[in-house]
């Protein structure tokens, strides 16, 4: 909680006070600006829409300068010294107080017989048109301060963000508040409402979700704007009819004329939350279609038509509340949908009721208990680009280890299979609807990993399998030469992901896309106990960033392989640059210590350096050693390029 102590008011005529002229404001006012945006953006009412806000913000600051001189108390800009030059500087306290004052007027409700103040107005400038501008959206906790805001108070909302951004206190605040015309009583009662949000959201308001100078662009409702035009050229030509009549003395429109009420509803947000105008796509579609993404799903559950649950789960994901646990894949944007979604499922899977919905971008995903709403979660994953497997089956529910999955409509086969055993075959599962029945999920492993089941999905193309990891939809599992991947189903593919099938747990929680599982080369070992297999491991992440590339070695005999160098964020092992080098320290059967190292059939030597020293041409080395040896290494392409070890 602020202090609430309060430094003295100085004399009017006093030192403390200073003359600001336009100049002076008008630097402070283009350093700034961003900065004076975001303060009005934050201190209007949210009732206006993220839209106008975002306008009005920039109206307010740009009329915040002085017609010509102008004196302001001296007010720091930020206590504890910034760094940005507004400690001390009377132009910004000056440009601070107005845009305070004009955002406090544009919260004030328009009384019938007053005079309406200029910034309760929407402004003449800047304007926008066939565009919607809001900031980017950001995650639950700035929506949950966003909502908090909105049920305070002008003067206390206002108290909130000059403490958190501009880091005053409470002396400096009822200053700025007082100097905007807010009375002392209610200055008093601001700042103890303010202290009812917690202080440990300050860093909150610093954040993309506030900044109205970052902004997203929306086209308007289409169809509207289109009547709106052929009504605007019938207008004009009665105009022009009637210019004479205006012109008379006496005569001319009313007070408000034309204006739109100044809380005109938005018909692209109220259409994208209606769940009569969710799309619904034929059962039959996918069949005379030539795409194979999300947007050829049919709707399909018992609930499809319960309006109350799908205006629920519209609501809650444009707006979720405290309650609701929301979870993301990494980089997946919140915020609503920005149009009516596509409905891909709604009924009851094991204890909750269920509704999946897809927007071409992202998958979104809302469950409730069926005994009401507490516990809500809402979950969502990047989807964008996705076809064939990789639109194949989306994760419905979860429930003691087992995961169910909605599969596309044009498989015709599912099952299950223990990717560690490639010659267990495979356990059917039965579809209905579309809908599997429980398989044990792998997402869930904990401790020693011994198996790994997959999800194996048959349709006219032929068989792929994805595998759980722990988000909504499954990653595409794929095997050989990175330059030209095939699925990971057949019998060559499977048994070189069976050694490396637990280092998928590696991969679980970072919106990974597909894996694709590379041996590139064998070794003989030195004690002639047989020849060990390298593989590398490539995870492909939705955002298209995040690759984690794992090379990975495997002696005979032994029931699983060793991840021996791990990177991030590197081409290597990839269709882009396709070669990898790689090295481990082995002990033989008779104990005895060797550095291996091997690169893929492209690379003409390899190269030892730092604690081991060694070379030889060819993909393969094996120079003796001693437990603990510390070694880089070096390769060179056949075609004379370079190329360092995964480390």
């Amino acid at each position: 909680m602020q202090s609430q102590d309060v430094a003295p008011r100085p004399a009017p005529g006093s030192s403390a006070d200073r003359s600001v002229d336009v100049e002076q404001a008008e630097a402070a006012l283009v350093e700034h600006y961003p900065r004076l945006v975001r303060l009005a953006y934050l201190v209007l009412p949210p009732g206006l829409g993220r839209s106008r806000r975002v306008l009005t913000a920039h109206a307010l600051a740009q009329r915040a300068l002085p017609r010509g001189s102008a004196s302001t108390p001296v007010i720091p800009a930020q206590n504890g010294g910034a760094g940005d030059g507004r400690d001390g500087d009377p132009g910004y306290a000056y440009i601070r107080l107005q845009v305070v004052r004009t955002a406090l007027e544009a919260g004030l409700p328009l009384r019938l017989r007053a005079r309406p103040k200029r910034a309760q107005l929407p402004p003449l400038l800047p304007q926008v048109w066939g565009l919607r501008l809001f900031p980017r959206s950001g995650g639950a906790d700035e929506l949950a301060l966003d909502q908090r805001l909105a049920t305070l108070s002008g003067p206390a909302r206002a108290a909130y963000v000059l403490r958190g951004l501009e880091r005053l206190p409470d002396g400096d605040v009822r200053e700025v508040l007082t100097g905007s015309g807010v009375a002392d009583a209610e200055v008093t009662a601001a700042l103890r409402e303010a202290d009812q949000v917690p202080a440990a959201q300050y860093a909150l308001l610093d954040s993309p979700e506030f900044d109205a100078c970052l902004l997203q662009a929306r086209p308007t409702d289409l169809m509207r704007r289109r009547r709106h035009t052929r009504a605007a050229l019938a207008a004009a030509a009665a105009l022009a009819v009637c210019g004479a009549l205006v012109a008379l003395p006496g005569g001319g429109w009313g007070p408000d004329g034309a204006a739109a009420p100044p809380y005109a509803q938005n018909p692209a947000a109220e259409a994208a939350l209606d769940p009569g105008r969710l799309v619904k796509v034929s059962p039959a579609a996918w069949k005379t279609s030539a795409r194979t993404d999300f947007s050829v799903w049919p709707a399909r559950g018992p609930l499809i038509r319960d309006s109350a649950l799908l205006r629920r789960a519209l609501a809650v994901w444009a707006r979720p509340g405290k309650a609701v646990h929301v979870s993301a894949t990494p980089d997946t944007p919140f915020g609503g949908p920005a149009g009516p979604p596509q409905l891909l499922y709604a009924g009851e899977v094991d204890n909750a009721r269920v509704v999946i919905l897809y927007d071409g971008l992202r998958i979104a995903r809302y469950a409730e208990p069926k005994d009401g709403t507490a516990g809500a979660a809402l979950d969502f994953a990047r989807v964008d680009g996705a076809t064939g497997a990789e639109a194949g089956a989306l994760v419905l529910g979860r429930a003691d280890g087992n995961v169910r999955y909605l599969t596309a409509p044009w498989v015709t086969k599912a099952g299950e299979r223990d990717l560690s055993k490639p010659g267990a075959g495979v356990m059917d599962l039965t579809l209905t609807d579309g809908i599997t029945s429980p398989l044990a999920s792998p997402a869930t492993h904990t401790g020693t990993c011994t198996t790994w089941n997959v999800l194996q999905l048959t349709d006219a193309s032929g068989t792929q399998l994805l595998s759980d990891l722990g988000e909504l939809v499954p990653a595409r599992l794929t095997a050989g030469r990175p330059a030209a991947p095939k699925e990971a189903s057949g019998a060559a593919a499977l048994r070189t992901w069976a050694p490396f099938a637990c280092s998928l747990a590696d991969a679980r929680g970072q919106g990974v896309r597909t894996v694709n599982a590379w041996g590139y080369t064998r070794q003989q070992l030195p004690d002639a106990s047989g020849a060990a297999t390298w593989v590398c491991t490539r995870a492909e992440t939705w955002r298209g960033d995040g690759s984690r590339v794992l090379a990975q070695f495997h002696t005979p005999g032994g029931l699983f392989g060793a991840a021996v160098a791990k990177a991030g964020d590197v081409p290597a092992c990839g269709p882009r640059d396709p070669h990898v080098l790689a090295g481990v320290l082995w002990k033989s059967k008779g104990g005895d210590w060797y550095l291996l190292a091997a690169g893929d059939k492209a690379t003409a030597s390899v190269r030892a350096t730092g604690g081991v020293t060694g070379s030889g041409q060819g993909n393969l080395l094996a120079v003796p050693t001693k437990q603990g040896a510390q070694a880089g290494l070096e390769g060179r392409l056949k075609d004379g390029r370079s190329i360092s070890g995964l480390r």
